[in-house]
């Protein structure tokens, strides 16, 4: 079974918390023994897959099978192609260099929600998204490699794994994916 969540802000990608505090998967009904495919950070939101197959785990997390994930980042200050060139050859975070990905401006720029709580704002310093798309997947590497170029994320979206959209389901909901929807993730395999 495969299971598409789009996890909203706020959710730890966990069936349990540390501290009472944290909301997790558990408040959301998934069926009894499936677990997260990866994470997102609690304050990041979007695309989470979720499986009882636990072969199916370690395959999407392995590098070598260079399956794609696609995050809409919105950042602080207007990234230059230059710092876009350099985020797509791969930056040094924590002394090791990321893979190269797929980094551009989103044209035109997407209408999304507020969230909640919302991100800080700065009346003198315009926000932009951008695209990332990755093959590997670090710890905060997003936010990380963002930083790097000077321009730290504000806001993290997963919009895509494979070819499966995020848009596809509402915040917050879940689906268990079709045969020809898991075709759609599991392209890469």
């Amino acid at each position: 079974m495969l299971i598409a969540f789009n996890k909203p802000f706020g959710v730890l990608s966990q069936f349990t918390a540390r501290e009472s505090s944290h909301r997790t998967l558990a408040e959301f009904s998934f069926p009894p023994n499936v677990y997260p495919i990866g994470r997102l950070d609690w304050d990041s939101e979007g695309l989470l897959l979720l499986t009882d197959e636990k072969e199916l785990i370690a395959g999407f997390l392995e590098p070598r099978f260079a399956h794609p994930r696609t995050y809409w980042v919105q950042v602080e200050g207007i990234p230059s192609t230059d710092a876009l060139k350099q985020l797509s050859s791969g930056v040094e975070i924590q002394g090791k260099r990321t893979l190269p990905c797929k980094a551009s401006i989103l044209h035109p720029q997407p209408q999304i929600a507020d969230r909640t709580p919302p991100i800080r704002f700065r009346k003198n310093i315009p926000t932009y998204w951008i695209s990332i798309e990755l093959v590997e997947g670090r710890n905060r590497q997003v936010r990380r490699m963002t930083a790097c170029m000077g321009h730290p994320t504000l806001r993290l979206i997963r919009v895509e794994i494979g070819r499966f959209q995020a848009n596809q389901i509402l915040v917050g909901t879940w689906k268990i994916l079709s045969p020809d929807e898991q075709a759609f993730v599991l392209s890469k395999f």
